[in-house]
């Protein structure tokens, strides 16, 4: 059974096992460093920081943002011993139900043989691909931006949301102005 639990750092134990998978599952640039995101774990109340628990053993974790209208998805990864079981797809069906607004997603462009997995994995699950020149803001100083694709689930379109949504991860995710 998939289980999903809020943590905080004082969750030593479940904490250290997140951090590590995201150190391991993503490269640096790709995520924030450890301090403020120890910092958003336990004082920012849109960010959620989760461990995912498959009868009782922890399996992977996922980051989402609850904003006004929509979830934002930032990170999700199972561990490695874990992989290729199913799990990705029985978590994000999990939080699908247990999440009650539409739902959205950075992955990468697809030109790598990974990219497109990753993409049909997600489309797999009812997300559509937001084809619209999207960027990545840098999570530490002086990083570059990193070319995105945006995906949605739920009743959110991207000619109506692109802009907003945008707006909103720049603002509040990445602490960039447009």
């Amino acid at each position: 059974m998939i289980t999903i639990q809020r943590i905080r750092t004082t969750h030593v134990e479940y904490y250290d096992f997140v951090e590590s998978l995201l150190t391991s599952a993503f490269p640096k640039e790709e995520h924030r460093e450890l301090d403020l995101q120890r910092e958003h774990t336990d004082n920012n109340t849109f960010f959620y920081n989760n461990i995912i628990f498959h009868n009782n053993s922890p399996i992977g974790f996922i980051t989402y943002w609850d904003f006004d209208d929509f979830y934002y998805i930032e990170h999700f990864a199972i561990a490695p011993d874990h992989r290729n079981r199913g799990y990705g797809r029985k978590v994000l069906k999990h939080i699908d139900e247990k999440l009650s607004r539409p739902i959205v997603l950075e992955v990468e462009v697809p030109v790598t043989e990974m990219n497109i997995r990753r993409i049909s994995f997600y489309e797999r699950l009812g997300y559509k691909l937001w084809e619209k020149q999207y960027q990545q803001p840098p999570y530490r100083k002086g990083g570059k931006y990193i070319p995105m694709y945006i995906m949605a689930q739920g009743n959110l379109d991207c000619k109506k949301d692109f802009s907003r949504i945008k707006q909103r991860l720049y603002k509040d995710v990445y602490g960039v102005l447009v």
